[in-house]
């Protein structure tokens, strides 16, 4: 017979698995944010949330209204300016990028669309497309938790947990796997060690990327399948970009500074897209 706790357990995982996405991502990044300015101050100054916030929620709602009639959910205005927030990082009296991130990531929804689905990511659409326009105004956070055991496996844990009741655990994991054995082949080719190939799996940039951008149930590809193959391209993109840095390749320095975000902004919407024309040639919907 069941003890009266373990079947609270079960119906707490039960009623997570069936929350809105959108819920349990805003969790985990608020933890992420949380973490991130008690231990290391990664914000830079409120006045950023505040700024990135307010003009991802306002854009949402006023699109929204304007296009669609009706007031949207915030929840995913709310992740991408907390995403904004972290992830940008420009000189300390510059709140333009978090202004103009949080409306083109917010619009990039509504404008750039195809058979109805918006083909990118929000906040790494305007990532980006901030770091490509303007790489001596914008620079992404870099920090890892570094030796911070404790701050480490509380977001990983929960994140895993979040990923796996969203059903987007196979993408987490196939991109942690191939970006583990990359590592092992960038660490053969530029003679680095390992563990530091591997470390920026313990930064915030990529954590949010893993537990929330590669995994937006919105913009990823419609079978397990096709997903698992577009997170290991990802990875092959992510790690080819950070071997030209390695080795100073001439004309893609502007990649260098974010490789994972920009990895994913060029290979998830062309692979939506082919997902997406080939659900209309078959008739399946998406």
């Amino acid at each position: 017979m069941s003890s009266p706790s373990l079947l609270a357990s079960r119906a707490l995982w039960a009623r997570l698995g069936g929350l809105d996405p959108r819920y349990p991502v805003s969790f985990l990044i608020t933890l992420i944010l949380v973490l991130g300015q008690a231990r290391y101050g990664i914000l830079g100054g409120y006045d950023r949330l505040a700024t990135a916030l307010g003009v991802c929620v306002a854009t949402e709602l006023a699109l929204s209204r304007w296009l669609r009639g009706r007031f949207a959910n915030v929840a995913s205005a709310y992740i991408t300016g907390i995403s904004l927030a972290l992830l940008i990082k420009p000189p300390v009296d510059l709140l333009w990028p978090f202004a103009l991130g949080g409306f083109l990531a917010i619009a990039s929804k509504y404008v750039l669309q195809y058979r109805g689905r918006h083909l990118w990511n929000p906040s790494n659409f305007a990532i980006s497309l901030l770091v490509l326009a303007a790489p001596a105004s914008i620079a992404i956070l870099s920090r890892q938790w570094g030796n911070d055991l404790a701050t480490n496996a509380v977001i990983w844990c929960f994140g895993l947990l979040i990923a796996s009741r969203v059903r987007m655990l196979h993408v987490t994991l196939t991109y942690v796997a191939c970006f583990v054995a990359l590592a092992l082949v960038r660490s053969v080719i530029v003679g680095g060690p390992l563990l530091a190939e591997i470390a920026p799996l313990t930064g915030p940039m990529y954590q949010l990327f893993i537990f929330f951008m590669i995994t937006d149930p919105k913009t990823t590809v419609s079978t397990a399948r096709g997903r698992i193959i577009v997170a290991a391209v990802v990875a092959l993109a992510e790690a080819a970009i950070r071997l030209a840095g390695d080795f100073h390749v001439a004309g893609l320095n502007r990649l260098y500074p974010a490789p994972p975000i920009l990895a994913l902004a060029i290979v998830g919407p062309v692979a939506n897209v082919i997902d997406l024309y080939r659900a209309g040639r078959s008739g399946r919907s998406t």
